[in-house]
């Protein structure tokens, strides 16, 4: 699901509210699917799941699971929810999952990663970085705030203004280094 307007809203502690409906359906979806012994976790990241971050109105979502192997298993539970695997749209370690519409449920992005999975790691670290680190929050929040305010109708320019403060805090957090 691509983003085509761009809007940054105060953080709504209804959000995590909605991320353990989406929970609850998911772990209820693979267990019926005999799947549920392959589910580690599933994690609420993303700016929505930090308190005081502003954030747009999306849940991101990584539903974690022991092998790789299991992915198949799980692409066929999650179509029975009514979600389509668009694989991993670049980025190794994640895959993606899309739905037309799921009426009563929050707007989100659906992952699944093994729990081996890079980019799981980065999700979580940068997570709880900034769950503990109120000032980055306050930083973060003003990044996100000014982009979408100069580019409400362009998704990659909002991401390409906000960048140089997660680098900054990618650093901060250790997930990347002083020279990257």
């Amino acid at each position: 699901m691509r983003t085509k307007h761009v809007e940054v809203v105060e953080h709504d502690e209804g959000w995590h509210d909605q991320f353990r409906r989406l929970q609850q359906r998911l772990t209820q979806g693979l267990e019926e699917a005999g799947m549920g012994g392959a589910l580690v976790g599933i994690e609420h990241v993303g700016s929505t799941a930090v308190c005081g971050l502003w954030a747009k109105p999306i849940l991101d979502i990584d539903l974690v699971y022991r092998e790789r192997s299991d992915l198949t298993g799980i692409a066929r539970a999650l179509a029975k929810l009514g979600y389509t695997d668009e694989g991993n749209l670049g980025i190794p370690g994640r895959e993606a999952f899309a739905y037309d519409e799921l009426p009563g449920l929050m707007t989100h992005h659906l992952y699944a990663c093994p729990q081996d999975s890079a980019e799981l790691k980065r999700h979580i670290t940068f997570r709880d970085y900034l769950r503990s680190h109120p000032q980055a929050v306050k930083e973060y929040s003003q990044a996100k705030r000014e982009a979408a305010q100069r580019f409400p109708d362009d998704i990659d320019n909002y991401i390409a203004y906000k960048s140089p403060v997660i680098e900054k805090l990618y650093r901060s957090c250790g997930l990347l280094g002083e020279g990257e």
